[in-house]
């Protein structure tokens, strides 16, 4: 929950507030331009400007250092392509081991930053093995700090809850432990808790209270209200927002402003205040030029378009879907990129452990064979014997790792809950065939449904008991689906079916079919006297086009009209022109 894009800004902030330089003395100004954050533009740039003067005097690691600071400058301002190459270099050459960790890890920042994943998994290994042999505080936190954030980006949530936690235990200031209270506890909003322990809550609060009005503090009270409109607390979010809202501006951070707006858009919106949910929406999109599938710009998105629709706008309705679902689309993307990245990288560092474990083993052999001739002939070919067994066991470890490599891949297409597509392999495989339905002349009907008052049996029943209902929906979906058909969770209670090769008859009957089904199916033993049912919205490419998304557009039309008519029926889109 803590904004995408943070990640590496915040990083390269320095630790502690810096005096003004006394002399011109070069040791002494690198050692205060290190330390200045780099939203204290003045103070830093005077420090700068102090360094190029006495550029001439500097050694050729302290020149190395003064284009470290450079590199930093470069990155906070977000030229990113521009600061990469340069970090990269400075990390390779320097001979100082501490200036090396601080340049590699605002390497990491910065891939991340450019959802460059895999690479940043591979290098914060070298990263980590480095850590033990820095000794000063604010490096280590840094180090740290980099590792709980990329782990949270990856759902390895009790990794990343290990390193905050030794953040904590190192902080000898009230950022560096405000900074840790964050991580951890936005590893425990990511993982889907509703609520802080007690103690974390109070001891988070009480570290981020004594850091001031900084970066991490903000984002602590963000993550606070993020916990309360996670359990419904609405008006409590609203205030928490509020009241830390003009320090974020004051701050002057485009991807924390831009999170603050867009959450506060979604509470408004929940609580039926439409002209103060558009109004930050607006903000939020607004601060997100440059940042176009972060959370918080489909977050914002989607206020826009719920807005529009109950205020009847339909064009201005569907030309926020259009950029809710390119926006949602690219964030999910990047969701999966970070799990895949993650595993891949991981498996790659066992598939390298076994590849010495069978070079060693390899090299024993022709060391035992080349001392037959001293020992018996019999022991030793024993030992061989015993040593092909262990090459063969590695050669079967490498094989099973090399099928978790592809059931990790598989798992990257599917719905962690339903075992069906989700939403970016629908998306990718619905436009794959429907390409195929333009090059036969083949006709393809577009089905969207969505479970009516599905937040009632959650908020009623628990997420549990809806997490069973979905399934049970889902199965019966399945029951009336060809091998052809490609069917998807998009996003909550909706689901998408895309049916090659069929009418709009066909659809509407299928579609009928599959209500009766869920309407039956859904009351089962799983779900014991819960009344449920869905929405059907029906296109066709003779109307609508075999652009996927002007499909979803049309779909999503007469998925409304159900909704508007009273739920729980089909509707066929009505728009006789084509994408």
């Amino acid at each position: 929950m803590f904004p995408g894009g943070a990640l590496l800004l915040l990083f390269i902030a320095g630790a502690v507030a810096s005096t003004a330089p006394v002399s011109n003395d070069p040791a002494q100004l690198l050692r205060q331009a290190e330390s200045v954050k780099p939203i204290d533009h003045d103070e830093l740039n005077e420090l700068m400007r102090r360094l190029d003067e006495v550029a001439m005097k500097l050694s050729p690691q302290q020149k190395l250092h003064r284009r470290y600071l450079m590199a930093r400058q470069v990155a906070f301002a977000g030229n990113f392509a521009a600061a990469l190459p340069a970090l990269k270099e400075i990390a390779g050459q320097t001979a100082d081991p501490v200036l090396a960790f601080r340049a590699s890890a605002n390497v990491i920042d910065i891939l991340v930053g450019e959802s460059r994943y895999e690479e940043a998994f591979a290098r914060l290994n070298p990263l980590l093995a480095q850590l033990p042999q820095m000794k000063g505080h604010d490096v280590r936190i840094q180090g740290l700090g980099v590792a709980a954030q990329l782990y949270t980006e990856a759902g390895q949530y009790d990794t990343a809850v290990r390193y905050a936690d030794q953040m904590i235990k190192e902080s000898t200031d009230a950022p560096s432990a405000c900074r840790g209270w964050l991580y951890k506890s936005n590893a425990l909003f990511e993982s889907g808790s509703a609520q802080l322990p007690v103690d974390q809550f109070r001891d988070g609060t009480e570290a981020c209270k004594k850091a001031g009005d900084t970066l991490f503090s903000l984002g602590f009270q963000h993550l606070l209200a993020s916990f309360d409109m996670r359990q419904g607390h609405l008006e409590s979010a609203i205030r928490v927002l509020q009241a830390s809202y003009p320090k974020v501006l004051e701050a002057g951070y485009p991807p924390l402003i831009s999170e603050f707006e867009a959450t506060l858009a979604m509470a408004y919106w929940k609580r039926n205040d439409l002209a103060s949910a558009a109004k930050f929406a607006n903000r939020a999109v607004a601060n997100n030029a440059n940042r176009p599938y972060a959370e918080s710009t489909a977050n914002a998105y989607q206020v826009l378009y719920e807005v529009d629709k109950k205020a009847g706008d339909r064009h201005g309705a569907l030309a926020n879907l259009e950029k809710y679902v390119a926006a949602h689309d690219g964030y999910m993307s990047r969701l999966s990129a970070k799990a895949l990245a993650y595993q891949i990288a991981r498996q790659q560092v066992l598939a390298k452990k076994q590849q010495i474990d069978t070079l060693n083993k390899q090299n024993q052999i022709l060391t035992l064979q080349q001392e037959l001739n001293e020992k018996a002939v019999e022991t030793s070919r024993l030992h061989i014997v015993l040593l092909m067994l262990v090459l063969a066991s590695i050669a079967f470890w490498t094989y099973k790792i090399k099928r978790s490599q592809l059931r990790f891949m598989k798992l990257a297409r599917r719905d962690g809950l339903t075992g069906i597509f989700n939403r970016q392999h629908f998306v990718k495989e619905a436009e794959l065939l429907l390409q195929h339905c333009r090059r036969s002349s083949h006709g393809a009907c577009l089905v969207l449904i969505d479970l009516d008052h599905f937040k009632i049996v959650n908020d009623t029943h628990g997420h549990a008991v809806g997490d069973r209902v979905l399934r049970r929906a889902v199965e019966a979906c399945q029951e009336h689906l060809r091998s052809t058909d490609i069917f998807g969770r998009l996003g909550g209670e909706e689901f998408g079916i895309l049916l090659p090769e069929c009418t709009l008859e066909q659809a509407v009957a299928r579609a009928e079919q599959i209500r009766e089904a869920i309407t039956t199916a859904a009351t089962g033993e799983d779900a014991p006297g819960i009344p449920i049912s869905a929405s059907f919205g029906v296109t066709v490419t003779t109307r609508s086009g075999y652009e996927l998304r002007q499909l979803l557009i049309h779909a999503d039309e007469a998925l409304y009209q159900a909704k508007r008519e009273g739920r729980n029926r089909v509707r066929v889109a009505n728009r006789p022109e084509s994408a």
